[in-house]
């Protein structure tokens, strides 16, 4: 549709919508009560249209903004007839749109003329919002009333006028309440501030011109969208991963497959087969489950141009009801951060096999929420602390990932939280934040690392808890890219080091005072063959720090001498035995590489027992398939003797994954866990 907006004008209004976001973003950092938002900047804003598009955000963590129109959509099914200017729109809930239900979202609606025209809205992460342990994330959560209190879309304002009933029945059911309080007026405030600015530019440039520039923005987005799409071959491509979780206190791996398919300017991403719901926070909402694939594509194919709604258009996101990926009440949903890396993680595997120069190995898995609190009997009150130490980012093709550094779902969030606010405010001493040396994944270029930090704490009464994923699978690596670290957490209690019975799954678990929560972030995966890694950088990487001279020579196969130096003689025949050392195996079509867990499917990887005692591999091993062309495939080992010896059965599916065919030589590594560290973090890197 043509227009009569010219671009001078269409580009000063698109930066004025931007630059109100901005401003909305200052108010809350400036005026809220809790550190996570504060300090670590924890939080979202965003305009967004009455017909729930997002419309403008700046530097907001996308995975906030990008599901936030499904809860505007939510909000405007259940009370669109009745808004009125003055009202203000609370909700968490994340059955409606939410992500979970410590993010808590504030939505205004702006009049102009009597005419409802815009919703700005804030989107904080409250460190509490009550539930079974102190911070609501329980690692072991059956059902979702266990999480918090939910929030479906109501008014809390209503023309003007503070339900001060329901407010004081929420807060009364969180922790730290006074902080809470500071949070949603910070959060009211931002949305106060974009209601004067949108009125500003209404008066200035009129509505009618506004809306246009609106328009005409989203419409340029989906362009450049489906330009890059069409880009691509058409065709459907594969991915497989898995969410982690205990049951019986035994482990099971939860199947996530994709199936990605083009078709001209179109892209659909096709959940289906995805493991069943679970009474256990591995569950996330349709929302947050679609914004991993927009988030994916935006980076992927168009990450200079601002985020509007136009670029999701030509995407279609298909996720069943009551899988792991669209979860329906009442099974817990606290683990979006987990579905949503690992839903960007199967579109980065389907995508290494169409575009292996725009992706990078898998990012650092998990967000990784630790929480510590409960009531310090020395001030009198409670406290909540919030942690997610950073992980490492995938490796690309032009260098190695970031280490301890925000991933692409997380936009400008701080990621290293600051020691000094946190001693201030919470009774914890941060004995250490270090990066852990050979927790990047190894390959051509390196993953990052990931993050340690041991917290003491200084009080009686608090309790630990754990959500994360990726504590036994790690972050994979593309093209030959080897896997990062997995996450770890450990208790010191005496400089003894206790372990968890459920990796990444903690809930409630009883602190004493002067213990350590050491606690340890996953490394990112690698991109290419490590062993063709510039030896100098590897050499460099040792003097830094941040590969061991084991790791050098065992993974990379570069030598030092004693002076620290790359032995070239030496590495060169050194590369030459790890090249001859690897498993290859010879790939045979067959269909039956799946086994029924006692939820989901895993695939499996059957190998002959003359092979399983050559390769010293075990039963139940958990290992990587790879042709080095895209992304691996995890599988565990099963002894078969109805295998033939040297070979390995992989079906069509996986097949076109490693894009491989019957007859190819495949590469098969076992999945080994990392050593864990002592006290002093010997393992460790840059303080």
């Amino acid at each position: 549709m043509s227009s009569g907006l010219d671009p001078i004008t269409l580009e000063v209004l698109t930066h004025a919508l931007v630059s109100t976001v901005r401003e909305m973003r200052a108010t809350v950092s400036r005026t809220a009560s809790s550190v996570a938002i504060y300090d670590a900047k924890d939080f979202s804003c965003g305009l967004f249209a009455p017909d729930s598009q997002v419309i403008a955000q700046s530097e907001d963590i996308g995975s906030h903004v990008v599901p936030l129109p499904w809860t505007v959509r939510s909000a405007m099914e259940k009370l669109a007839t009745s808004l009125a200017p003055g009202d203000v729109i609370l909700a968490n809930d994340p059955y409606a749109g939410g992500t979970h239900l410590n993010d808590v979202t504030i939505i205004a609606p702006v009049f102009r003329a009597g005419r409802l025209i815009f919703f700005p809205a804030v989107r904080a992460h409250w460190a509490d919002v009550g539930g079974m342990v102190p911070g609501s994330m329980s690692g072991k959560a059956t059902e979702i009333y266990q999480e918090g209190i939910r929030i479906p879309p109501m008014k809390i304002l209503e023309r003007g006028r503070m339900n001060e009933a329901v407010l004081e029945l929420l807060l009364a059911n969180m922790r730290v309440p006074e902080e809470r309080l500071g949070d949603f007026q910070a959060s009211l405030s931002a949305c106060r501030v974009a209601e004067t600015r949108i009125q500003e530019i209404c008066a200035r440039y009129g509505l009618d011109t506004l809306l246009e520039a609106v328009r005409l923005d989203l419409d340029r987005a989906e362009a450049r969208m489906r330009t890059c799409i069409e880009a691509l071959p058409d065709g459907t491509y594969y991915y497989e991963d898995y969410l982690e979780t205990f049951i019986g206190g035994e482990f099971e791996p939860l199947l996530l497959p994709i199936a990605l398919k083009v078709h001209g300017d179109c892209l659909t991403a096709d959940f289906t087969g995805a493991s069943p719901q679970v009474p256990f926070p591995v569950n996330s909402t349709a929302a947050v489950s679609a914004a991993g694939v927009f988030i994916t594509v935006k980076s992927v194919f168009d990450p200079q141009a601002p985020l509007n709604q136009g670029s999701f258009r030509p995407i279609e996101v298909v996720t069943p009801p009551g899988t792991i990926v669209n979860v329906q009440r009442p099974a817990p949903a606290g683990s979006h951060g987990e579905i949503r890396k690992r839903v960007i993680a199967c579109m980065v595997g389907a995508l290494s096999q169409i575009a292996p120069e725009k992706i990078a190995g898998d990012l650092c898995r998990t967000s990784f929420h630790n929480l510590i609190g409960g009531f310090d009997p020395r001030s009198g009150r409670e406290w909540v602390h919030y942690e997610w130490s950073a992980g490492g980012n995938g490796a690309f093709k032009e260098d190695d990932g970031p280490s301890a550094m925000a991933s692409i779902d997380w936009g400008d969030l701080v990621t290293v939280q600051s020691s000094e606010v946190l001693e201030t405010r919470m009774p914890l001493l941060v004995e250490s934040s270090r990066l852990c040396v050979d927790s990047g994944g190894g390959g051509r270029m390196r993953g990052g690392l990931s993050m340690q930090r041991g917290l003491r704490v200084l009080t009686t009464g608090a309790r630990y808890s754990l959500l994360a994923d990726g504590a036994v699978l790690p972050a994979f690596g593309v093209l030959g890219g080897r896997s990062g670290f997995p996450v770890g957490c450990w208790i010191n209690r005496d400089g003894a080091l206790a372990d968890f019975d459920t990796p990444g799954k903690v809930a409630g678990y009883q602190v004493e005072q002067d213990d350590v929560v050491l606690i340890r972030s996953a490394g990112g995966g690698g991109y290419g063959d490590p062993i063709e890694r510039d030896a100098q950088r590897v050499g460099v990487d040792v003097r830094e720090g941040y590969v061991s001279p084991k790791a050098a020579c065992e993974l990379y196969g570069v030598v030092l001498d004693e002076g620290g130096h790359v032995d070239s003689l030496a590495t060169s025949q050194c590369r030459k035995r790890l090249r001859a050392s690897r498993i290859m195996l010879s790939a045979v079509l067959d269909p039956a590489v799946f086994e029924q867990g006692k939820v989901s499917r895993r695939r499996i990887c059957r190998l002959n027992p003359a092979d399983i005692k050559a390769f010293g591999l075990c039963e139940d091993d958990i290992v990587e398939l790879d042709a080095l062309h895209a992304a691996p495939l995890r599988a565990w080992i099963r002894v078969d003797g109805a295998t033939q010896q040297g070979t390995l059965p992989i079906d069509a599916h996986g097949l076109a994954i490693l894009k491989s065919a019957d007859g190819d030589r495949v590469e098969l590594r076992v999945l080994r866990p990392p050593p864990r560290p002592d006290q002093r973090f010997p393992n460790s890197a840059v303080s």
